[in-house]
């Protein structure tokens, strides 16, 4: 059996996670290893809220495009600048392959920004069709069965590293663990590429800008530290993670979490004195 990403289960954007997992079941399970260039891992969410309310799991999405396997729903999803809601209700399972940032456009071979709002279908890409891969993947086997076909499928389709594909992804790691960099100018600096040259191999290899890229990785470092109890200071909050201005940082929380970071912090309820919650459970 293929041991997962990570025990620890790191949110990567999934909001009030801890929350989440009392309502459904979350895996990632890594790709065969000639795939790695271009798939970051697979993931599996399955639940049974039969006896419950529906829960809608709120999202920050990552700069990576997804191939979410889904009854009936079964689409190469492009990254996206907005939050999502997906509601879980009923009994179900949906199996996903979460690709590297840039590591889609070598399967691809055209600018990854034409996924934009408009979800791909897989027939053309894989040559299998949506309806046997629902059946394959959402069906008895075992998890690792499932994982060995996910294998076969793309490998089967294998393309050819892409040295660009390979420098975003590295840009992209970037912007995310450093928290200071809130600006498309230090990017530019940091790697000597033209600013437009830049926002060039981001609408060919992302398929957002990378100031939307920034922007929603320091958000959902924000709504991470906020969830975490890390801080209560939301001015020192936003110099942290690099602005200048917290009125600036509030109405960017707030366009894409939904609420300022003063209701979120209402929303993750009350943190008790002396208790730190900055690790998983």
């Amino acid at each position: 059996m293929k041991s997962t990403v990570n025990p620890a289960t790191p949110p990567m954007g999934l909001l009030h996670m801890e929350e989440g997992k009392q309502q459904y079941q979350l895996t990632r399970l890594r790709p065969a290893e000639v795939l790695s260039p271009f798939v970051k891992h697979y993931w599996m969410v399955s639940w049974d809220l039969a006896e419950r309310a529906s829960y809608p799991q709120h999202v920050i999405p990552n700069p990576c495009v997804n191939l979410v396997v889904e009854r009936n729903k079964t689409f190469f999803f492009g990254p996206s600048d907005q939050k999502f809601t997906y509601s879980i209700h009923g009994k179900g399972l949906v199996f996903g392959v979460k690709f590297k940032p840039g590591g889609f456009h070598p399967f691809l071979q055209s600018p990854v920004s034409t996924l934009y709002g408009k979800p791909l279908e897989v027939s053309g890409l894989l040559g299998i069709r949506a309806e046997d891969l629902e059946d394959i993947l959402l069906g008895d086997l075992s998890t690792e069965k499932k994982v060995s076909y996910m294998d076969q499928v793309l490998s089967a389709r294998l393309p050819k590293e892409d040295t660009e594909a390979n420098l975003i992804y590295t840009i992209v790691q970037h912007i995310e663990q450093d928290r200071d960099l809130l600006r498309v100018d230090q990017l530019s600096a940091r790697w000597d590429l033209h600013t437009r040259k830049l926002q060039r191999l981001f609408n060919q290899y992302v398929g957002i800008s990378p100031k939307t890229v920034i922007q929603l990785y320091r958000l959902q470092n924000a709504a991470e530290c906020i969830e975490h109890g890390l801080t209560c200071d939301l001015s020192k909050l936003s110099q942290d993670l690099g602005y200048h201005d917290q009125s600036h940082f509030t109405k960017d929380f707030k366009s894409i979490i939904g609420s300022t970071p003063e209701e979120y912090m209402l929303l993750s309820g009350p943190i008790p004195l002396g208790t730190d919650k900055s690790h998983d459970e």
